[in-house]
């Protein structure tokens, strides 16, 4: 019966538009004219687009990591400070796909300085200004307190103990020696590192992502972002799930390389697809892996997303939408499997989703928030979820302006940055 219910249900969806064309033209409601080319149009973009879209890998590619769309215009990549991201070092990262790559993909990378580590240096990273005028507007619009913690006072007595010896080292921070004192402070006991992997479109630097480095930067963490291959000032390279996720290891890697200090994974949107499939690799190989893992606006798989996404609406009726659509994203292994993904890595898990959530509906995020706790075994690290009312309007970008979101954090980093799991 339910087979027989989901057929009539495809016949239906299948005939709807051209038989109402049909019926029009029968009942002289439109000419012979208008029929011929409602007809025409409907089997452009109902048959024709998507019999397209089956066989074409690069409009599978375009359309689910959007590269072409790039905004703010005119962003200098290189001069962070140009949105108010002040003491951030710019750099670059090859990253080499096999042993015989030779040349590799460059990715542009972001490292963020904490706070903490700012006040002390103002003057040698030559940010006066702008951090005094930073703090003033914290205390006009008398933002919440940030609850300091034990790790917190380690890494600001560290550097109060180190200072005097880096002032001395480096007395004014220049291009010539920016990257060994950046990395200097990263090396330094005590401190939180937050890697971010952001979603499609866009750069680093657009103005939501910049909103959370900012948030990360007030809570003392250094904060990491990049531009996954084909994005920004990164090589134009077509990307694929493994190729960004490969982008993704080696920032980690480069990170993990120089400090032994508690890593964080921050996924958003098509970035947590990248975060869980990164964390599964990780443990694959027996690497060290992150203390934690937040995703924001998560969804379970491609292609439960892309059949729930606005765009596919016109389409996702029609008895041919997982043959032209869905089943050749996956052949073609643009999958981002987070639901099987989340129950291959033994990391604690916090998932935030605004009921608002057009993009990726807040559906799909309690969905892999569910498929987490039943399927990680018990001597994992948790896995919790926060809901954020729709009626904050925070939708699919502004999760990082709710009060409370400072808070989770810190509790979440806080209770598992010395837990190995």
């Amino acid at each position: 019966m339910y087979e027989l219910h989901s057929c009539l249900n495809l016949v239906f969806y299948a005939t709807i538009i051209p038989g109402t064309i049909l019926i029009s033209w029968l009942t002289g409601l439109v000419g012979l004219a208008t029929l011929q080319a409602s007809l025409l149009v409907f089997l452009l973009f109902f048959v024709l687009l998507p019999l397209i879209f089956r066989y074409s890998v690069t409009l599978q590619r375009g359309i689910l990591f959007l590269t072409f769309i790039r905004y703010p215009k005119g962003l200098d990549l290189t001069n962070p400070a140009s949105i108010g991201l002040y003491a951030t070092r710019n750099f670059y990262i090859t990253v080499k796909d096999h042993d015989q790559d030779e040349d590799g993909v460059s990715i542009g990378v972001w490292h963020v300085l904490p706070k903490n580590a700012v006040g002390h240096f103002k003057t040698e990273l030559q940010v006066e200004a702008a951090f005094d005028i930073e703090q003033a507007a914290a205390e006009d619009q008398q933002q919440t307190s940030i609850e300091t913690f034990d790790h917190d006072r380690d890494y600001s007595h560290e550097l109060k103990k180190l200072s005097p010896a880096l002032r001395s080292e480096f007395p004014v921070i220049l291009p010539e020696n920016e990257q060994l004192f950046y990395e200097r402070l990263l090396r330094m006991p005590g401190g939180t590192v937050v890697l971010y992997l952001h979603g499609n479109t866009a750069t680093r630097g657009s103005g939501h992502r910049s909103e959370v480095y900012k948030l990360l930067r007030n809570l003392n963490y250094h904060v990491f972002s990049f531009d996954y291959r084909g994005y920004a000032d990164s090589d134009p390279v077509s990307p694929t799930e493994e190729g960004v996720v490969r982008d993704a290891f080696m920032v980690y890697e480069y990170i993990a390389n120089i400090t032994s200090n508690p890593i964080i994974i921050w996924g958003h949107s098509l970035g947590t697809g990248v975060a869980t499939h990164l964390c599964a690799k990780l443990a694959h190989l027996k690497e060290r892996g992150p203390r934690g893992v937040i995703l924001e606006s998560p969804f379970t798989n491609i292609r439960d997303e892309i059949r729930m996404h606005p765009f596919s609406r016109p389409f996702k009726h029609l008895p041919w939408f997982d043959f032209t659509i869905s089943r050749p994203m996956y052949s073609n292994k643009l999958r981002f499997e987070s639901d099987i993904h989340v129950h291959e890595f033994p990391q604690p898990i916090m998932i935030i989703h605004a009921e608002d959530d057009v993009v990726v509906p807040f559906k799909l995020g309690y969905e892999l928030y569910r498929i987490a706790l039943d399927t990680r075994q018990r001597s994992w690290g948790p896995v919790e979820f926060h809901r954020f009312e729709s009626k904050h309007k925070y939708g699919h970008k502004y999760l990082c302006r709710a009060p409370e979101l400072p808070s989770l954090v810190q509790h979440f980093v806080a209770n598992y940055r010395d837990a190995v799991y």
